[in-house]
């Protein structure tokens, strides 16, 4: 289904200057005037006429390809492929990211974890690796990424494209949130975008607005006899600032010193491993085992829709490199269970209540774990998540043990505060903030479940969830 690089590369030679559309660039060596080992990488601008037609020209810039990559940066600079597109859209989107350093700085942050193995897996299938920058327009590289349009993950995916390429989405998990399930799905996707289009700004624009609509599109500028290239079609506002912002991005990527940005220091090498489990265990556990903050666990494993992963799911754990072992470590020593959850397939006429009260929880830490409605008071004979043998401290909300000399919290105290909202319970701000509802019941001194909007709740000093 997919054309290989190689026969990409023979394409667009047969293409010749129309093919500079489709992300095709050639290597050649400099004069002797360069120095010796030196490769001038030629690079075609599209820029936009007055009437609207398109024009490649070739700049180039000098990379050294003797030396390896001395950094992840370096390694996706070198990738480069797609035309690089030079509109007033492209001006004011570079800008726009220029003028909040502070932004792409905590986005290029987010992505140091994520970036080898893409870059890795872009590489191996010959692709373009500006295609590792799409999720800061995506999902700002946050692979926890939610939008109203119901896409999730760093490659934002809706629901029915996750599932044509074979994401699960269940009540336990979301593999749309899957750093590596997604990110071979997104370049499966794309792959087929680009052998579709045969253009890589109309495979990108596909990926955003689907690649029926931008075929549609093609076919009216046929038929009223005008060009079918990306600049020359009628697409929504957001379709048509879409490759802008990935050209802005990119540009920044390239040369941040322009820009007044400084890049977060990201080796060429592997941030995260994968440790496979056979048998359930609690979410809080996992993050307890590999001695890490519950937030940082969930970062990188944000795919678990429940406070348990199943290990009939065969899942994978991703863990940072130095963590893997402490994870092994702790999980060998421990002597106890690995859940305090269990599955209850209730009668169709039990109460939430009645379930509650027989599992030692209140009502709203019973439809918190569920994701119950408030106005939901009938069980009916659904399959319930509740704590095992009676549990009533939860031993999944307990704090993750954070290992010494880690910063938890910005300003240095051990305690923060958080200020009570509709909506607010205290099992749910146990979860938020890595702790247990008795921790918050002790430190605020409250007896029962109930909490006064707009009260300022003390909070033990662990950072909130990302």
């Amino acid at each position: 289904m997919h054309l290989s690089h190689f026969s990409r590369l023979i394409a667009c030679g047969l293409l010749g200057c129309v093919a500079l559309l489709s992300g095709c660039a050639s290597v050649q060596r400099t004069d002797g005037n360069a120095d010796a080992g030196s490769e001038r990488v030629l690079r075609a601008h599209v820029t936009q006429t007055s009437t609207g037609r398109l024009i490649a020209t070739d700049t180039s810039r000098t990379i050294d390809l003797t030396h390896p990559a001395t950094d992840i940066w370096d390694r996706i600079r070198r990738g480069y492929t797609i035309p690089n597109l030079d509109t007033p859209l492209v001006e004011q989107w570079t800008q726009y990211y220029a003028a909040r350093p502070e932004s792409v700085q905590m986005m290029a942050q987010r992505a140091s974890k994520f970036l080898f193995h893409i870059v890795e897996e872009i590489n191996r299938r010959g692709l373009p690796t500006e295609l590792a920058l799409l999720p800061f327009i995506e999902s700002a590289y946050n692979p926890a990424a939610y939008s109203r349009a119901k896409a999730a993950g760093l490659w934002q995916f809706i629901p029915s494209t996750g599932k044509n390429f074979k994401l699960q989405q269940d009540w336990w998990r979301d593999e749309r949130r899957d750093p590596i399930a997604s990110t071979n799905a997104a370049l499966d996707y794309l792959e087929y975008l680009f052998d579709f289009q045969g253009d890589w700004y109309l495979a990108l624009a596909s990926y955003n607005w689907g690649e029926g609509a931008v075929r549609r599109a093609m076919e009216k500028n046929i038929a009223l006899d005008q060009p079918t290239d990306y600049l020359s079609l009628t697409m929504p506002d957001e379709t048509r600032n879409y490759i802008p912002k990935l050209q802005a991005i990119k540009n920044i990527i390239s040369d941040p010193e322009r820009y007044a940005i400084a890049l977060p220091e990201v080796q060429n090498e592997p941030y995260f491993v994968t440790i496979r489990k056979q048998r359930d265990i609690d979410i809080a556990l996992a993050a307890r085992f590999a001695e890490m903050p519950l937030d940082e666990f969930q970062a990188l494993n944000p795919s678990y829709n429940r406070p348990v992963i199943l290990g009939r799911h065969q899942p994978t754990l991703l863990l940072p490199i130095d963590r893997a072992p402490i994870f092994e470590s702790n999980l060998a020593a421990h002597q106890g269970a690995l859940t305090s959850w269990q599955t209850y397939q209730s009668k169709r006429n039990e109460t939430l209540t009645s379930i509650a009260r027989k599992f030692g929880i209140t009502v709203a830490q019973l439809r918190e774990i569920n994701d119950l409605g408030r106005r939901e008071n009938s069980a009916r004979g659904r399959a319930l998540l509740v704590p095992s043998q009676g549990q009533a401290q939860l031993a999944s909300l307990e704090p993750v043990a954070v290992p010494a000399g880690t910063t938890r919290n910005t300003s240095g105290s051990n305690v923060r505060y958080h200020q009570v909202r509709s909506g607010d319970t205290l099992f749910g701000l146990a979860r938020q903030y890595g702790t247990t509802v008795e921790n918050l019941r002790s430190l605020n001194n409250i007896k029962g479940n109930n909490l006064r909007i707009g009260a300022r709740l003390r909070i033990p000093g662990t950072r909130i969830r990302g």
